[in-house]
């Protein structure tokens, strides 16, 4: 006869069972979902859509390149600009800042994290697009206009003012990670640096080569925020469909795309291609944040069995 603790034991662990099992079959089900919806575009077009130019709804004429390209540019310059900053920060406040300054800083950086994208996305268009448009832009095109990057209209919303509104918003993210990982770097190796008379830059710099594959780790999931950003993003780019070199010239990417013509799409055709974009994003940000989870165990493997040697 079974006491009653083991029959509370075994109830605690179906229980936790099934909440871990509901995960998996909700992230089945959503991928089945969306494949089912998008069966129509794929049967069609099959993978001609991911490589065709053309939107045009109302001609049923549906690609997705221009959407893909607006996401990869984007999200490139958002990891240009957001990555040096992120390790500068996440150095300065594990190697370098005193614990009276790093606690307001980190606090200051998560805050950043926890400001809603539809914010960012109204101080894109009342503050960092009228900069960009009579100041920055100016500036580029004077001294950096024969670059096809910088060349093209002065509106304030595109490429460029996409990519810095979601530099802003995965910096906290970056930084957090990267902190956390340069903590889990033993303590014995900086000892040991500074033994051997490393100076301090040069103890940092071993502390940030032991701790390559988690700061990578952190790089590719900032990388997957920006790939599936969509309300700051639809707010300030300037949603066209087109492929331009020109940083300056609104653009697309899925996740716009997906919010600004949803709504739109009462086509039993255009709704199987929008959600066909949809899971192509569903699919490139698992992956990533896959990615990005593995790299990250990688160090904290490392942390771990360094403490036991």
């Amino acid at each position: 006869m079974l006491k009653t603790g083991a029959i509370g034991d075994k109830l605690f662990r179906t229980a936790l069972l099934l909440a871990a099992s509901s995960i998996l079959l909700l992230v089945a089900g959503i991928f089945l979902m969306m494949l089912q919806n998008s069966m129509p575009t794929i049967e069609r077009y099959g993978l001609g859509l991911l490589f065709n130019r053309e939107w045009a709804p109302a001609q049923q004429s549906f690609g997705a390149l221009p959407f893909i390209y607006g996401t990869v540019v984007s999200s490139l310059i958002a990891i240009l600009i957001a990555v040096p900053i992120s390790l500068g920060v996440a150095v300065f406040l594990v190697e370098q800042a005193p614990r009276s300054i790093a606690r307001p800083i980190a606090f200051m950086v998560e805050l950043l994290a926890a400001i809603p994208s539809v914010v960012y996305g109204l101080w894109g268009i009342f503050v960092l697009a009228p900069i960009i448009r009579d100041y920055l832009g100016p500036f580029l095109q004077t001294n950096l206009g024969f670059i096809p990057f910088f060349q093209g209209r002065l509106t304030g919303f595109g490429m460029l003012t996409a990519g810095i509104i979601l530099a802003l918003m995965i910096t906290p993210i970056i930084t957090a990670v990267v902190r956390d990982v340069l903590e889990a770097v033993p303590t014995s190796q900086r000892e040991a640096a500074l033994a051997l008379g490393a100076t301090k830059w040069e103890t940092t710099v071993i502390v940030l080569g032991n701790a390559a594959s988690g700061i990578a780790g952190a790089v590719v999931l900032g990388l997957g925020r920006a790939l599936g950003e969509t309300m700051a993003v639809t707010m300030v780019i300037g949603n066209s469909p087109q492929i331009t070199a020109s940083l300056f010239e609104p653009a697309y990417t899925i996740a716009s795309v997906l919010a600004a013509n949803f709504a739109d799409a009462t086509d039993e055709l255009y709704m199987s291609a929008l959600i066909e974009i949809g899971l192509l994003l569903f699919l490139v940000t698992f992956i990533v944040n896959g990615l990005a989870k593995l790299l990250i165990m990688t160090v904290a493997g490392r942390s771990n069995a360094a403490k036991h040697v």
